[in-house]
């Protein structure tokens, strides 16, 4: 029986160590398939194809929308050239090139736009490149380097376990040799001491108890994929339970991912709109009440810029109800306003055709667009404020005319507005009678309309799950690839950080620390990072793993693989993840949502308690054996149990109970509760006390009956047999004492764990059988008991409730007085 146990044990532990082995490996791969196969290369004066392999340093690389880089270059030429960087920044606005030398050391990713990295998309436009890095020097080749060198810290179940399991080994062995030497000592036999010794150690050791964490991981497990939360190794389950720190990515995590106009402003004040994401459900508002067009013009003007300058679609798909985007986000949005105030795209691009455009260029910074007017034409531009405005002359005034403008008073309402952390745009327009194409440096003699806000709003839920996180003590930090000032304001909204000016500290800051430094703004409550490249990342997550911190971070990019290993528990997207995100983490976001990771973190404390709840059960019960056979040692009675009844106990009565308190569910309050961290142990103090207790009754109830069984004239047999009875009952019983460390059993939902109520009635069958089944009294030794033997039984194994509910009584006013 112990052979098949251990052979169970033995074969999980290595499947689940050969899958952790081979997740580094899994996740590697995946990088591999991020690269470009093939490159369009300039070598020698000729244009060719090549394998991504064969690139060297000095090569020409060439490359267009569609594209996948190949190596990392440095732009010569940039051509309207969007690249889509998200694997490394984790932000998915695409990122603007130009060939302009950047001054400064230590940018991240995301602020060199004069290069081009491995891996990365072209989203629109072309480009040439001079090859400076290839494979493992590149970006992309570094992360898979970190990812190699980062060694996943053990779980706390796993640190507490072994701690756990260390002191129960020495303490068996330090008693059964004690047993023998005191046995010998007073003249007993050495092979009854020896059997006494082995009955002990049979007793100490919780043969269950793995069988019976391992259960309670995989009910964890299966409750988390319920909520969203698929986990990928099994001891992460408890492992969100205990952590301390979570760090999360911004954009798409803590924010819905999609772009939405939030503030407009005009010179006849501000607007404000309601509405979330690329849904049009939702209104325009001017003081407070929904505006009429009619009584807004330059409010008019600014929504038919925003529609009209665009390349961008909005279209509800019949089929499914749902509206479909493509192009830029930002332009989406604008779309999406125009819905809002009563204008569809549509009609007005029916209305309004375009006749030429001027593309976005980082460089020049704005688009235009050439459009057909009634039976003229009209310009409209849209672009960053501080280019725009010096381009305008005039505004328009709340009747309707053209004013001129006061560009001082705009661009600090565009600074405000910035510094509330939108992204802002400028919309002008003129109009057009005589040219028939467009050219930035001729567009000058603008009428601005307005000014949009426009941001990335954070998630509703994923405010309040930021709240029960501090609530219960768990520190979050946001970790993102985007600007300061935006990182600070959804920081601020979500909860993150109290104030909107809180202390931000960007990649290029992190570079000038050392680790002393980082540790020291760590501790000193530093929350919010920007800007931060993934070695960044990585570097911020290992400082807390060594500070002791139990860490939990996200992360959808290929750049937060390598965080997502280093950490205690890598948390992975499941929506907008990469194959290389998912393969380093432990556990995937399917919902792509942060309060996801909180309701987890619930259920990896309810795993945690569930375990001290087995582990307990186990553990007491064994020290009320041993304290038996002690006894009955220091009595010169009898062995009270034999070495099979004993395995009967461990192995077969206690396993059903133990099994069943893994489906206990969660008590009231459990997301509240202090995060337990890397210290706290399986069984704290009280618990010991409380076990003491709960051993010395069972001893004292089991001696007792043995003795009694003795003196009444009955067999040695039937004395074991009633010892073994009782013995069983105080387990049933004590198994309903366990479902909660403070909770009245009389107060628990007698409903609430139905698996427990089958397993007491099918350990009460079982014992009943081995009493009365002959080939099972063959097997244990036993005889058949009386009614009134099985009444006094059970009348001395209900006396355990009394002493257990004494003390959880003890420790609710103790609690009480803390509080």
């Amino acid at each position: 029986m112990d052979t098949g146990v251990i052979l169970a044990v033995v074969v999980v532990n290595a499947v689940i160590g050969f899958f952790q082995e081979h997740r580094a490996e899994h996740a590697i791969r995946a990088l591999a398939r991020l690269s470009a196969p093939q490159a369009r290369v300039v070598r020698d004066g000729e244009e060719t194809m090549l394998p991504a392999a064969a690139l060297v340093p000095g090569d020409i690389l060439m490359f267009e929308s569609g594209s996948i880089l190949a190596a990392d270059v440095r732009l010569i030429e940039a051509v309207r050239l969007t690249v889509d960087e998200s694997l490394l920044t984790g932000e998915s606005q695409g990122t603007d090139k130009h060939t302009h030398p950047i001054p400064g050391l230590n940018l991240s990713p995301g602020d060199r736009r004069n290069m081009g990295f491995m891996g990365c998309t072209v989203q629109s436009g072309r480009g040439v490149g001079v090859v400076v890095a290839t494979a493992r020097n590149t970006l992309l080749g570094g992360i898979a380097d970190s990812m190699r060198a980062a060694l996943p810290p053990p779980t706390p179940l796993q640190s507490k376990m072994t701690r756990f399991s260390n002191q129960i080994a020495v303490g068996v062995v330090g008693l059964a040799v004690l047993t023998l030497g005191v046995g010998i000592a007073l003249g007993q036999g050495w092979t009854e001491m020896f059997l006494v010794a082995v009955a002990l150690a049979v007793s100490a050791v919780p043969e269950g108890l793995p069988i019976a964490v391992t259960a309670t991981l995989a009910i964890g497990i299966r409750r988390m994929a319920r909520q969203h939360a698929i986990i990928r190794r099994l001891p992460a389950a408890e492992t969100l339970g205990s952590t301390t720190v979570i760090g999360s990515d911004k954009t798409g995590t803590l924010t819905l991912n999609a772009m939405t106009v939030r503030a407009l402003w005009t010179p006849a004040g501000h607007y404000a709109v309601s509405g979330e994401g690329y849904n049009p459900e939702g209104e325009i508002h001017f003081q407070g009440a929904p505006v009429d067009l009619s009584q807004h013009p330059a409010l008019t003007w600014l929504l038919r810029i925003g529609a009209l300058a665009s390349e961008a679609h909005h279209l509800l798909d019949e089929t499914t109800g749902q509206y479909r985007i493509q192009g830029d986000p930002t332009e989406v949005a604008l779309l999406v306003l125009a819905r809002k105030g009563g204008m569809p795209p549509q009609g007005l691009r029916m209305t309004a055709p375009q006749l030429a455009i001027l593309p976005f260029e980082s460089e020049q910074r704005l688009m235009a667009t050439r459009n057909r007017w009634d039976d003229a034409a009209v310009v409209l531009v849209k672009g960053a404020p501080e280019v725009v405005l010096p381009r305008c002359i005039g505004a328009i005034d709340p009747s309707g005319a053209t004013t001129p403008i006061d560009r001082e008073a705009a661009l600090v309402t565009a600074h405000n507005l910035a510094g509330a952390g939108h992204r802002i745009l400028a919309l002008a327009y003129r109009p057009d009678l005589t040219s028939t194409t467009l050219d930035a440096e001729e567009l000058a003699g603008l009428t601005l309309a307005g000014l949009v806000g426009i941001e990335d709003p954070p998630r509703p839920e994923a405010i309040a799950a930021v709240k029960q996180c501090r609530q219960a003590g768990i520190r979050v930090l946001m970790l993102t690839g985007d600007h300061g000032a935006t990182a600070a304001a959804i920081a601020h909204r979500v909860g993150i950080v109290d104030r909107q000016d809180a202390r931000v500290i960007d990649g290029a800051m992190l570079a000038e620390m050392d680790d002393d430094a980082l540790d020291a703004a760590l501790t000193g409550g530093a929350n919010l990072f920007a800007r931060v490249s993934p070695q960044d990342k990585f570097r911020i997550v290992d400082r807390f793993v060594a500070q002791g911190e139990v860490v939990a971070v996200t992360g959808d990019g290929v750049n937060d693989a390598p965080a997502l290993k280093r950490a205690h528990i890598g948390i992975a997207m499941g929506k907008g993840g990469t194959d290389v995100a998912r393969e380093a983490a432990d556990m995937v976001i399917v919902d792509d949502n942060f309060a996801t990771i909180v309701g987890a973190v619930r259920e990896g404390r309810i795993v945690f308690d569930n375990i001290r709840k087995v582990t307990f059960f186990l553990v007491s019960s064994g020290v009320g054996e041993i304290l038996t056979i002690i006894a009955a040692l220091a009595l010169l009675l009898p062995l009270p149990f034999l070495p099979a009844q004993l395995l009967w106990l461990n192995l077969v009565t206690n396993g059903f109970q133990d099994l069943a308190l893994a489906f206990e569910p969660g008590e009231k309050g459990v997301e509240r509760r202090p995060s337990l961290g890397l210290k706290a142990p399986i069984l704290d103090r009280v618990l010991l006390w409380r076990l003491l207790w709960v051993g010395l009754t069972l001893a004292a109830g089991t001696l007792g009956l043995f003795a009694w069984s003795l003196a009444q004239g009955g067999s040695l047999a039937q004395a074991q047999t009633m010892a073994l009875t009782v013995m069983v009952l105080f387990q049933l019983v004590h198994a309903f004492n366990c479902r909660s460390e403070t909770i009245s059993a009389f107060s628990m939902n007698p409903t609430g764990n139905r698996v427990l109520f089958f397993s007491v009635a099918v350990g009460m069958l079982a014992q009943i059988a081995v009493v009365y089944w002959p080939p099972l009294q063959t097997v244990f030794r036993t005889e058949a008991l009386t009614a009134w033997q099985w009444l006094m039984a059970t009348g001395v194994a209900l006396s355990l409730v009394g002493v257990v509910e004494l003390d959880k009584l003890m420790r609710r006013r103790w609690l009480r007085r803390g509080d």
